[in-house]
C-alpha cells in the first residue's frame, strides 16, 4: 500500500527558534491562496474550499499546512511558493505527517479510566 503521507511535507506554525508563527490565521491564508491548484484545475467556486494538495491541519494545538507532492507535479511554481514561504519565514518543515495523531472518542474514554 502506498502511504500518502510519504509524498507530502508539513509546514509547522513554529519558527526555527521555537516561537509561534503569526498571524494566527496564517495556515488558512496560505491554503486559501493555494485553493485554485487542484485536480482538474480551478473551477467556479473552487476558491470556497481548500485544495487536497495544500490544506491546513492542527497538530498538537499547532497550526500547520500539509503540502502534497502532486502540487509540484501540477504546478512547480505553486510548489516553490509553499517551499519559499516556509523558508522565508524560517518555519519548521517536516516530512509527511507521521507525528499527526487524531484523537478519537475511544481515546477520550481511555483517559477517564482510573489507573
Amino acid at each position: 500500500m502506498n502511504d500518502p503521507a510519504a509524498n507530502e511535507f508539513l509546514i509547522v506554525g513554529k519558527t526555527l527558534d521555537g516561537r509561534t508563527f503569526r498571524p494566527s490565521d496564517w495556515s488558512e491564508r496560505l491554503a486559501g491562496v493555494m485553493s485554485q491548484f487542484r485536480p482538474g484545475g480551478p473551477r467556479p467556486g473552487s476558491h470556497l474550499g481548500y485544495s487536497p494538495w495544500c490544506h491546513p491541519v492542527v497538530r498538537g494545538g499547532v497550526k500547520c499546512v500539509v503540502v502534497h507532492a502532486d502540487l509540484r507535479d501540477h504546478d512547480v511554481m505553486a510548489w516553490d511558493f509553499c517551499v519559499n514561504f516556509a523558508r522565508d519565514n524560517q518555519l519548521v518543515v517536516e516530512s509527511g505527517r507521521a507525528k499527526e495523531r487524531v484523537r478519537t472518542a475511544a481515546d477520550a474514554a481511555d483517559t477517564k479510566k482510573p489507573p
